[in-house]
C-alpha cells in the first residue's frame, strides 16, 4: 500500500491555474484509472480531469471555488499499484469569447507493457496537424510520456516545421498593460466609428499667422491647435466627455476635460493626460502638450500623469496614414483620430483646386450617445478645422 499524490496537470494553452468547480468524488471513495474526479474551470473552459491512479481517496487538496496552480497537489489516494500516467490535459480550441463547457475527449490508454505512451488530446492534435509520427518520438515526460515539448522539438528539426529562428517576445510591462487595456475596451465597450475628410488649408494658414505674432518659446504646434478645436467641439457635445459606470448602471459626465494625447514612445504607446485642458488658453495648452509629450518619450512622466483622462486625441497621421478606426481608451467614451495632411483636388466655391486635406475619425461608446451626437461632434470639429479663426481667437 502506498499514497499517491496526483498534481493538477498542464491544462494546455499556457494556462497556469484553475478553479475547482465540482468534486466528483469524496474522501473514502474508491477510484479507478481514468475516472473523472474533479471538474475545474479555467479562463478558457470547464474541463473534466481524470485520475491516472486507482485506490481509495484519502485527501482532496482544495474546496470547491478555490484556485490551484498547475503542478500543485490535487488529490491523494492510497493505492496498491499504479495505472496509466496522463499529463498535459488540454482543451479544444476556443473560438468564442464566452466560456464554454468542454466535453472530456476520449483518452486511449497506453498499451501494456509497450507502445506509444498516452498523450493529451492537445498534444495529439498538434502532432496530427503537423504530420508528426508520435511513434518515432522519445517522450521526455515521466515514464516516457510524450509531451507538447517533444512534438515541438520534432517540428523544430523537421524541414518545413517550426524554425529555431522564430523569435518569442514576452508580453509584459508596458506592452502588457496597453494590451490589457485595449482588450478590455474591445470586450466591454460597444463602439462605433464615423469619419470625414476635411480641408485643413485655412488651419495651416491660421497657425502660420498665430506663430508669427508669438515669441519663439510660445509658438504652437498643429497638434495644439487640433487639441483646442477638440475642446471647442466638446463644449457643444459634452456627452462624449464621459464614462459608463457599469456597477451603478449610470453614465458619468465630467465637468472638465482631462485630455489624453496618444503618443508613441520607445517604450510603446502611452496616453499622457493634460488635466483641465478646457481651462487653458491655446498657448498654455501648447506648452503643456510640448512638455508632457517630451517627458513621456523620455520615460520620466509620473504614472499619475498617465491616468485620469476623460477624452483622447490620437494623431495617427505622424505614421503617414490617412485614416484609422482607433480603439477607445477604456474607460473613456470616445477617441478622436486625425490622419496625415496631403494635397488633394477639392472643390472650393464651385471651382476645382488643390487643397490640404486630412481625414478625421471618431470612435465612440454607443451607450453614451447615438450616431446623431457623434456625427454632430465630428462635423463641428471638421467645421472648426475648415474655419478656425473664430475658435482660435482666444490665445
Amino acid at each position: 500500500m502506498s499514497d499517491q499524490v496526483f498534481l493538477l496537470p498542464d491544462l494546455g494553452e499556457g494556462l497556469t491555474e484553475a478553479d475547482i468547480a465540482e468534486w466528483k468524488v469524496k474522501v473514502g471513495d474508491t477510484v479507478t484509472v481514468d475516472q473523472v474526479v474533479v471538474e475545474v474551470e479555467t479562463a478558457k473552459a470547464a474541463v473534466e480531469v481524470p485520475i491516472p491512479f486507482e485506490g481509495t481517496v484519502i485527501s482532496l487538496h482544495g474546496d470547491e471555488g478555490s484556485t490551484l496552480q498547475v503542478g500543485t497537489p490535487l488529490i491523494t489516494v492510497t493505492s496498491s499499484g499504479s495505472g496509466n500516467v496522463l499529463i498535459g490535459y488540454g482543451t479544444s480550441e476556443d473560438t468564442g469569447q464566452r466560456r464554454r463547457r468542454v466535453q472530456r475527449p476520449e483518452v486511449t490508454p497506453a498499451p501494456r507493457p509497450a507502445g506509444v505512451r498516452v498523450i493529451s488530446p492537445i498534444v495529439r492534435k498538434l502532432a496530427r496537424d503537423n504530420v508528426v509520427d508520435v511513434n518515432t518520438l522519445s517522450g521526455a515526460g515521466p515514464g516516457g510520456i510524450i509531451t507538447r515539448a517533444d512534438v515541438e522539438r520534432a517540428l523544430a528539426t523537421t524541414p518545413g516545421g517550426q524554425s529555431d529562428d522564430a523569435q518569442r517576445i514576452p508580453i509584459k510591462g508596458l506592452r502588457k498593460a496597453v494590451a490589457d487595456k485595449l482588450s478590455t475596451s474591445r470586450r466591454e465597450i460597444p463602439d462605433a466609428t464615423t469619419w470625414v475628410d476635411v480641408d485643413a488649408t485655412d488651419l495651416l494658414a491660421a497657425r502660420r499667422a498665430i506663430n508669427a505674432a508669438l515669441p519663439e518659446d510660445d509658438k504652437v504646434s498643429l497638434m495644439a491647435l487640433l487639441a483646442r478645436l477638440t475642446l471647442a467641439a466638446l463644449e457643444r457635445y459634452p456627452e462624449l466627455n464621459s464614462t459608463v459606470d457599469t456597477d451603478r448602471n449610470e453614465i458619468v459626465r465630467y465637468g472638465h476635460v482631462h485630455l489624453g494625447i496618444a503618443a508613441q514612445t520607445p517604450r510603446g504607446l502611452v496616453v499622457p493626460v493634460i488635466e483641465r485642458a478646457d481651462s487653458l488658453t491655446t498657448v498654455e495648452l501648447g506648452r503643456q502638450l510640448r512638455d508632457t509629450t517630451a517627458l513621456a518619450r523620455e520615460g520620466t512622466l509620473p504614472p499619475t500623469r498617465l491616468t485620469g483622462g476623460t477624452f483622447t486625441l490620437n494623431n495617427y497621421g505622424v505614421f503617414g496614414v490617412d485614416g484609422s478606426t482607433p480603439i477607445i481608451n477604456h474607460p473613456e467614451a470616445a477617441i478622436l483620430g486625425v490622419g496625415r495632411i496631403v494635397d488633394k483636388p477639392w472643390v472650393v466655391d464651385g471651382q476645382l483646386a488643390v487643397r490640404k486635406v486630412m481625414q478625421v475619425s471618431l470612435s465612440f461608446d454607443h451607450r453614451v450617445c447615438d450616431g446623431g451626437v457623434a456625427g454632430g461632434f465630428l462635423r463641428s470639429f471638421a467645421d472648426y478645422i475648415e474655419s478656425p479663426i473664430t475658435v482660435l481667437g482666444r490665445l
